[in-house]
């Protein structure tokens, strides 16, 4: 198994860049990946330290990775064997990033230590631990350079918290080799990111990359395995799954959401055979739309989440 280290990475996508390492479908790679300030901050980091980051150099990749006998066209499959958090997470108000960035203008940290099970929250609050990585992404057929924070058809800064250990990420390939990178990791997350930021922290991640030629896909969806339902304000309850999770991707909330649904009945006629009709019905009883992502402008992501254990019935 091949191993990546985030100092041998870069900033943003390109067609063009030079991979790093080259595996074959069905390898596995592991990635040393860097937070999302570069190491700019510290255990002790103040609002004064958010003042003075170079955001030039956020949100730094490890990779690009080629993946032999890939093709546009062809659609990536990314498994997430394993996703393990450094001990220490910020969590930043950046001067105009964030959802509500006119209320608040100035820079804050709430700096987090991550536990083996928990996160305690700047002093004032505990949450669960729930790594994944905030980018995961292939290159874009239009030549570049391109900037990390905004999203595409392709992935990239999805900063969607299912991406996590068991999780498989599909993605449109759009060049040859597909060039796949990753960073960002988060320890935990809400949907939406809406202060722009998650528990931002370090992580190294074991990834198995597949290629598949039976679909055909817009935009990235996710395979989930049977878990329990750790949505927000949804009572704990049986497990659920496995699910599936459609994407819609663009700066338009209301286009994402008819995209993200589309897709979705798109995937459950083409995988169970269900009239489009009945398809659109069942996403509206047992689907669940979600903002997973509404702060790297200009592009918001929308997901179509659906337990597709409802189909077994």
């Amino acid at each position: 198994m091949r191993t990546l280290h985030h100092r041998d990475g870069h900033l943003g996508w390109d067609r063009d860049l030079p991979p790093d390492a080259e595996i074959g479908p069905g390898d596995e790679v592991e990635l040393v990946l860097h937070d999302a300030f570069a190491g700019q901050l510290g255990p002790e980091a103040t609002a004064a330290d958010v003042a003075r980051m170079d955001l030039d150099r956020a949100n730094p990749l490890t990779g690009p990775i080629r993946v032999a006998d890939t093709a546009p066209g062809d659609v990536l499959e990314i498994t997430l064997q394993e996703v393990v958090p450094g001990p220490v997470g910020w969590t930043t108000l950046i001067p105009g990033f964030g959802l509500l960035a006119d209320e608040f203008p100035d820079p804050h940290v709430v700096v987090s230590r991550i536990e083996a099970s928990h996160i305690e929250v700047g002093g004032f609050a505990r949450i669960p631990l729930a790594p994944f990585l905030g980018t995961v992404g292939v290159a874009p057929g239009e030549p570049g350079p391109h900037s990390v924070i905004p999203p595409g058809r392709v992935g990239g800064n999805l900063d969607c918290r299912d991406v996590r250990a068991g999780a498989t990420l599909l993605l449109p390939i759009e060049v040859d080799g597909a060039l796949l990178s990753a960073g960002d990791p988060h320890g935990a997350q809400g949907d939406g990111e809406v202060c722009g930021t998650a528990i931002e922290t370090t992580a190294t991640a074991r990834l198995r990359v597949d290629v598949r030629r039976d679909l055909e896909i817009d935009a990235p969806q996710l395979v989930l395995p049977t878990t329990s339902d750790d949505r927000p304000g949804v009572a704990t309850g049986p497990p659920v799954g496995p699910r599936h999770v459609t994407t819609g991707v663009g700066p338009d909330l209301y286009t994402g959401a008819r995209d993200a649904t589309r897709a979705m009945i798109d995937h459950l006629a083409d995988r169970f055979g269900l009239d489009p009709a009945d398809a659109y019905a069942l996403t509206s009883v047992a689907g669940h739309l979600r903002i997973v992502e509404v702060v790297d402008a200009p592009n918001w992501v929308v997901g179509m989440d659906l337990d597709l254990s409802v189909l077994q019935a």
